[in-house]
């Protein structure tokens, strides 16, 4: 048991470095603390759905055949035919990364080059594994809702 104890006490030693004396010569113990937890590579943006009849965008800033990402809210709404919009998620399905643009009938991760349909948010290319989630809206007095 005392060789057990030796070790043990070698073992703590070694582990905190040097010892630190207070002003009348004690040791002070050393501040310990869990090590700090680790985090995927690349975590996923979080995201938190806006308030249900927030108004996303006026329906004439979203452009006919394209869309308009709306950044704060991490929701991208498109318009594939005139009159006709869709809403979805701003988060991409591979790594998390918001979407950044919409053209040539796309809607565009900048991160690993992912491209989404306008029309269902289908993937076009990868690497993203699924369709972006869709995002409940309705037009009102030529504003794109959040039902």
């Amino acid at each position: 048991m005392k060789r057990r104890m030796v070790l043990l006490s070698t073992a703590a030693l070694a582990g905190a470095g040097c010892s630190k004396y207070g002003d009348e010569g004690a040791p002070q113990a050393a501040a310990t603390s869990a090590p700090p937890a680790s985090e995927p590579a690349s975590a996923p943006a979080t995201t938190s759905p806006p308030s249900q009849g927030e108004v996303l965008v006026k329906a004439a800033d979203v452009p006919v055949g394209g869309g308009t990402v709306i950044t704060d809210k991490k929701v991208v709404v498109t318009q594939p035919e005139a009159g006709e919009f869709k809403a979805f998620s701003a988060v991409c399905t591979h790594e998390g990364c918001l979407v950044n643009t919409v053209s040539d009938g796309t809607i565009n991760c900048p991160c690993h080059g992912s491209k989404f349909r306008i029309t269902d948010a289908s993937v076009v290319a990868g690497p993203a594994p699924r369709p972006l989630p869709p995002e409940a809206i309705t037009e009102k007095d030529g504003e794109i809702l959040l039902t």
